[in-house]
């Protein structure tokens, strides 16, 4: 029972502290100050149980690509669910919406990419792949072939294959360490880890990394490459123009293959349908999540090369599925989800207009001050690196909390932004307007001036 006389949010806050265990969150902050209650959104903005209206900054998880409250979508959902509410794809099983879904994504994935299955979140898909990556070696006679290599700082999912696809210590640490079979290598940002080598060299220098560890580890024991076309989670690491063209260069060169995680950077984000044809990346696998319903409904989708379903399409039974692969309901908003974005022409939007226009404010705010050493990004997602020294590119330490302290003075401005290390993230909606730019940047720029007097940088 809660307090009859308590405010809405209270009433909330009690009631959430009580039963539920928050994702990638401190329990006791949760205890201590309770939650932040989010009860509307309406397209670039959503509003709390005070009542504020705030600037979503993160289209939720980089996923409402178009925005809150298309009823579109809604409708979608409702009309298959008075059809058909669920089936499953098991034992030769499809309905409609599966079946055009994976026929749509066809014609917007790069060529080749012409085979999908389906699951319910980047997590999944990308649990899928490690399966089939390991099984396609198998078929072909090479079981050996088990390891993959990720990069540090790479988010590839929350499950215990997806920890360990990824590179994230945190994540790693709480269960000491990863599964057997998953190497890392250095994630390519060059503003940290370049130290005197121009972007162009330091980005081969990065890729070659990938060509050691193949090397250390035996070709013959490496099954992929996994790596996002744009590191998401661990900062919006864009790698130098010379990073993708020698990573294919050597997944080709050594016979591994090379698998684009899109699951954030997938339908719109970059200014392409996918950050593989931002970067010219050809992959062997896709998996692709969040943007593909604009997080409406929980949806997730692996695409396979010709050349790998070539050969898996031989191989008998594939033991593999969830109950919920392919859910219609899900497969029927999404559809609706991809009409939206390309009759209102958002891809382009993203690449000739808004992208541009975000990408320059914020360009401008890092050259002008003095907490910001980079900006990095491309189409709408962008990271600000937080610095004490912009000449040495010596960037702020975990004891100045310079990025949680300007993460809270946003929201408290209204605003949400993503603190990632010493950076600042964003990644908004797709329709996000130039005037919701300029009250993003303008409430940015505040939060970051107190976190510089709060330093002494100001």
């Amino acid at each position: 029972m809660t307090d009859t006389n308590m405010t809405p949010t209270a009433h909330w806050q009690v009631r959430d502290a009580r039963h539920h265990l928050h994702s990638f969150t401190d329990p006791g902050l949760i205890l201590e100050q309770g939650s932040r209650i989010i009860v509307r959104g309406e397209g670039s903005h959503v509003w709390d149980s005070d009542g504020r209206k705030i600037l979503d900054g993160m289209a939720g998880l980089w996923c409402v690509n178009i925005g809150y409250g298309r009823t579109e979508l809604s409708d979608a959902a409702k009309a298959q669910m008075d059809v058909l509410p669920y089936y499953n794809n098991h034992f030769q099983s499809a309905v409609p919406a599966m079946i055009e879904l994976a026929e749509r994504l066809a014609g917007l994935t790069p060529p080749g990419l012409d085979h999908f299955t389906f699951a319910n979140s980047g997590s999944e898909a990308n649990d899928v792949i490690v399966r089939l990556a390991r099984y396609y070696w198998k078929l072909l006679g090479k079981p050996g072939k088990r390891t993959i290599i990720s990069r540090t700082l790479a988010y590839h999912g929350s499950t215990v294959a997806g920890v360990s696809l990824g590179g994230m210590p945190a994540m790693h640490g709480m269960d000491n360490g990863t599964l057997p079979e998953f190497a890392h290598v250095e994630h390519p940002h060059w503003y940290v880890n370049g130290g005197d080598l121009t972007p162009a060299e330091y980005g081969l220098k990065a890729a070659r990394a990938i060509e050691e560890k193949i090397l250390e580890l035996g070709a013959d024991k490496v099954a992929a490459f996994i790596a996002e076309p744009v590191q998401g989670a661990g900062g919006v690491i864009v790698p130098p123009e010379t990073y993708w063209p020698e990573v294919q260069r050597i997944c080709r060169a050594h016979d591994v293959l090379l698998i684009a995680d899109e699951v954030i950077c997938g339908f719109g984000r970059t200014g392409a349908w996918f950050g593989s044809q931002t970067f010219g990346i050809e992959p062997d696998f896709m998996p692709m999540a969040k943007g593909i319903s604009s997080g409406y409904l929980p949806i997730a989708a692996v695409a396979l090369h010709d050349r790998i379903f070539d050969v898996i399409a031989k191989g008998g039974l594939w033991p593999h599925g969830y109950t919920y692969s392919g859910h219609p309901v899900s497969c029927a908003v999404a559809l609706a989800n991809i009409d939206i974005i390309a009759r209102e022409g958002l891809v382009e939007r993203v690449r000739d207009d808004i992208g541009p226009y975000f990408q320059a404010k914020l360009q401008a705010l890092a050259e002008q001050h003095p907490l910001v050493g980079e900006r990095r990004g491309v189409g709408l997602m962008a990271a600000l690196q937080l610095v004490r020294d912009k000449a040495t590119r010596t960037v702020c330490t975990v004891e100045d909390n310079a990025a949680i302290l300007t993460r809270e003075a946003c929201y408290t401005d209204g605003l949400i932004a993503r603190a990632v290390g010493q950076s600042m993230v964003l990644s908004p909606p797709l329709v996000i307007t130039h005037a919701e730019v300029d009250e993003l940047v303008e409430t940015l720029t505040r939060a970051l001036d107190g976190t510089a007097r709060t330093l002494g940088l100001m």
